[in-house]
């Protein structure tokens, strides 16, 4: 087996495992993905255009920034305040932990609804709509995330095969 095929492949993996950290925090997401990226295009003879590292590079660094950008923002604009989302990272944090499916998930939710009520314990409904809005942040931000880490699988895998 030469070179170029194992660091090809070595590259497919990193960017499969980066795409599947985009929404399973115990993988890394999107600088896996960046990594994979790099060493493809620096580690093998590839002729694709750099215009494509940085391209993604600003787009992970953003992702990177909208994952807590945006969770933020929907959360106070369904009504959540700075408790909810503390309660967020501590919750998804602490989820993490957790040995159930999914465990960061249902942390953040718990962790944003208990901050709410910690805040205002007789406002139930402001804490749901609240957590709705943590929940609807996560789904953008993974989205953001998720189509990203595809970009970068087919570019990868479009300039193996001479399409790109």
């Amino acid at each position: 087996m030469d070179s170029t095929l194992l660091i090809n492949i070595l590259c497919i993996i990193l960017l499969v495992i980066g795409i599947l950290g985009t929404f399973l925090p115990v993988l890394p997401g999107l600088i896996v993905s960046f990594a994979g990226l790099l060493i493809y295009k620096y580690g093998t003879d590839a002729d694709l255009p750099v215009i494509y590292i940085w391209i993604f590079g600003i787009l992970t660094l953003a992702s990177g920034i909208l994952n807590y950008v945006i969770p933020a923002k929907t959360n106070k604009k369904y009504g959540g305040t700075s408790w909810g989302s503390i309660g967020s990272v501590i919750g998804t944090i602490v989820g993490m932990f957790l040995p159930i499916p999914l465990g960061f998930l249902i942390g953040m939710f718990a962790g944003v609804f208990i901050g709410e009520l910690l805040h205002d314990s007789k406002d139930m409904n402001k804490a749901i709509k609240s957590t709705k809005g943590a929940f609807i942040g996560f789904l953008y931000g993974t989205g953001f995330s998720f189509v990203t880490g595809m970009a970068m699988f087919l570019v990868v895998i479009l300039n193996m095969f001479n399409i790109l």
